[in-house]
């Protein structure tokens, strides 16, 4: 009789043979093994009001850019200036990239007009060559040459007849223009991408606000929280706006309340319209309600 073995449950289970149990895989997890998961907590969210760039509280003037992001006016300045200059010595280097690509396409094309003479004068005076005779003092070495000259065109197995690399590329090759253009690397940017949203910037799109901290109305020493500069309520987590003619920052539920019915600003009283308004991004907390709160990092697995 024949004996069957039947597979384990163990053995069918997703993931292939030998998977981990639960406690060799938190054990393994602990070491580095596999995607690794934590929970951010508030410590480690940027708070509303701090600059973008240097992480911390905003001493200075504050300037917001269009997509929403606050900066200090000292740090933001500086990115674009460093920026600004990587930028002028990636595109010197990019265009002598590229004047390396025109020259060789203006040599190539005076080498095929060199040839095109050539081979026309060559036609043209054909039949004169042809018709001339080498003189020499044996006639069976002018047979000879002759005969090796014919061979060349027909027998390409000659070291005479084999292609020469560096002639076809530089002189006598194809050069396909759009293939070295393609080849290039890609052109670098007019102006510098903002820090936060990846968009181009320029200097004159920082937009000046004013920004109200507790340590200025004498509510906390330590000072790093804002303030709503109408209702004078801690911005964390909520929508908050700014004015552009005025600078103000305000909830979004104060503005819609007080600012957006009469378009006018309730701390300056200046009138502003809609494209004055700005949109700040929202801050966020260890709350799972503010934005996501958990950070990932891939790490391959055996099975």
């Amino acid at each position: 009789t024949s004996s069957y073995i039947t597979m384990t449950r163990k053995s069918k289970q997703p993931g292939g043979h030998n998977p981990l149990t639960y406690a060799e895989t938190k054990r393994l997890k602990s070491s580095g093994y596999g995607t690794q998961s934590t929970r951010l907590t508030s410590q480690s969210m940027l708070p509303f009001g701090h600059c973008c760039l240097s992480l911390s509280q905003i001493e200075g003037d504050a300037v917001a850019t269009p997509s929403g992001h606050i900066y200090s006016r000292e740090t933001i300045v500086q990115y674009l200036l460093t920026k600004n200059r990587e930028l002028k010595e990636q595109k010197a280097e990019y265009e002598r990239m590229r004047l390396q690509v025109e020259n060789k396409r203006a040599e190539w094309e005076e080498t095929q007009q060199k040839k095109a003479q050539q081979q026309f004068r060559s036609k043209d005076q054909g039949a004169m060559s042809n018709a001339l005779v080498l003189k020499g003092d044996d006639g069976g070495e002018e047979k000879e040459a002759k005969t090796e000259n014919s061979l060349s065109h027909v027998s390409y197995w000659l070291s005479s007849s084999q292609p020469n690399a560096a002639t076809a590329t530089t002189s006598g090759g194809d050069f396909d223009y759009q293939k070295e253009i393609m080849a290039l690397p890609s052109p670098p940017p007019e102006r510098p991408p903002s820090p936060m949203s990846g968009e181009p910037l320029k200097l004159k799109q920082l937009i000046p606000i004013h920004l109200v901290h507790e340590q200025d109305e004498g509510i906390s020493n330590n000072g790093e929280r804002v303030l709503c500069s109408v209702s004078h309520k801690r911005i964390t987590t909520q929508d908050a706006v700014a004015i552009k003619s005025s600078g103000q920052v305000m909830l979004k539920s104060v503005f819609d309340e007080l600012a957006k019915p009469s378009m006018i600003c309730p701390v300056t009283g200046k009138k502003f319209k809609d494209k004055d308004v700005i949109s700040f991004v929202k801050g966020k907390s260890g709350f799972a309600a503010s934005g996501n709160v958990e950070a990932k990092k891939y790490n391959p697995t055996l099975t």
